[in-house]
């Protein structure tokens, strides 16, 4: 593991070197490759090395990380303009993937809560610096906010353990009885802030409406699956508790996500809508981590996965339109299938694997979270049904919204789109839906 990490470090110098934008992009293209040729027959822990370990759920991470953070480069390609700022922008990069990579692979407690919330600094420079509007400030400090009000308890529970237990060691923890109520409490408040949960999410349509095409890549994809990988790995510790209280989770969630995916059909902003729609699949995840049984476990992480790939993509079409309209809005963004007829081929893909249409990693995901919940609770079914008709319903209507219709006569100049963009978008397709034919180890190795 530690050689991974020294491979992405030694890669900072590059940042600083002109015209390096693709050389940073190669460099962890044959990063990932060599990581995912390394760990290929990993079953429990393994590469363990200096506090740092690998399972199928670090690995998944680690991948999904690496891959977002390459497509990242690629699809802020018109910050090479500014010839002082791509090199702050490919460092903020950098760091940001030693940080995800160092949260995921972790096996010490209070070393997870330290990179757990030191990821929020890059996130955060990302945002103010590269953001378009003036608002972008106030977004950050949303996010800023938000975030370490919630993990400030976690971080009395860390030390709380240590003083009882004298152990913070994650592989451990399962050997010990934690049966505290204040405890549950303050460990898995920092990571439902993070996913988020209903009640909770107000920070991140606002992060993801100020930020650049990256922020908005990196939030989506891998940010949010910090609360995630947090709530796999804690939620083992507490399941004589979680058996009694995880019901307020999961009705908060499922009633959550279903008023949500209401609230996508009344948005204007295109990335707004794509936020609200990814609060509504991430409280299915919580929802079935919560349930603590072999399904929800399996199916969170795949929908983790699937929905990482799907949003991020969504985010880059939407940067795509902006960079030729400058508007997000969907009176604005219309009938573009006169314009740009091969585009519209990818809107289609990939707001059919948002709604979970097969051979996506969506739809598996969906399928085993619906199994779990049914499993919990029969009556969770009417929620379950209403969440997946609506997923279907916002997808189609921004699809119908955006490429059919009067276009805008304001356009006067246009190009429909370049080979990197297209490059960019099949880059994000071609995972999520060729994946689902390896789910067969997923189970496995599960």
């Amino acid at each position: 593991m530690m050689k991974f990490l020294f491979m992405i470090f030694f890669m900072i110098p590059l940042c600083f070197l002109k015209n390096m934008f693709w050389m940073v992009q190669l460099m962890l293209m044959v990063i990932m490759f060599l990581f995912m040729n390394c760990m290929i027959n990993i079953v429990n822990f393994s590469n363990l090395s200096y506090m740092l370990g690998c399972d199928l759920i670090s690995f998944s991470l680690i991948l999904l990380s690496i891959w977002i953070c390459m497509l990242m480069i690629m699809a802020s390609e018109s910050l090479k303009k500014n010839k002082f700022y791509d090199n702050f922008f490919l460092l903020n990069i950098i760091i940001l993937l030693i940080m995800l990579y160092l949260t995921f692979s972790v096996m010490n407690l209070f070393l997870f809560y330290l990179f757990f919330e030191g990821s929020l600094i890059p996130t955060m420079l990302l945002i103010i610096g590269w953001g378009y509007q003036p608002e972008r400030i106030q977004a950050g400090l949303y996010l800023l906010f938000y975030t370490l009000f919630a993990s400030l308890p976690m971080l009395m529970g860390i030390f709380f353990i240590f003083s009882e237990y004298n152990n913070l060691i994650i592989y451990y923890m399962k050997f010990f009885n934690f049966n505290f109520y204040l405890l549950y409490f303050s460990m898995i408040l920092a990571f439902l802030v993070k996913m988020p949960m209903y009640f909770v999410h107000l920070w991140l349509p606002k992060a993801h409406v100020e930020a650049p095409v990256s922020g908005s890549m990196i939030l989506a994809g891998v940010m949010l699956k910090l609360g995630g990988y947090g709530l796999l790995r804690f939620m083992i510790l507490f399941q004589e508790i979680g058996m009694k209280l995880n019901f307020i989770w999961i009705i908060i969630s499922l009633v959550g996500s279903f008023y949500i995916s209401l609230n996508c059909l009344c948005q204007v902003d295109m990335k707004s809508l794509i936020a609200y729609s990814s609060v509504a699949h991430m409280g299915l995840v919580i929802c079935g981590i919560m349930t603590i049984n072999y399904w929800g476990y399996l199916g969170s992480l795949i929908m983790m996965i699937g929905h990482g790939l799907c949003s991020s993509g969504m985010f880059c079409l939407v940067n795509i339109c902006y960079e030729r309209l400058y508007s997000r809005s969907l009176y604005i963004n219309k009938g573009l299938m006169n314009f740009m007829p091969s585009m519209s081929l990818w809107w289609f893909l990939l707001m059919s694997s948002n709604m979970a249409a097969p051979p996506s990693l969506n739809l598996m995901g969906e399928i085993s979270l619906i199994n779990s919940m049914v499993s919990w609770s029969w009556l969770s079914m009417i929620m379950l049904i209403m969440i997946s008709f609506f997923s279907a319903v916002y997808s189609l209507y921004l699809y119908s919204y955006t490429q059919h219709g009067n276009y805008n006569l304001g356009m006067y100049s246009f190009y429909t789109g370049v080979s990197r963009e297209y490059l960019l978008l099949m880059l994000h397709w071609l995972p999520l839906n060729i994946l689902i034919l390896k789910i067969d180890y997923m189970m496995i190795w599960f």
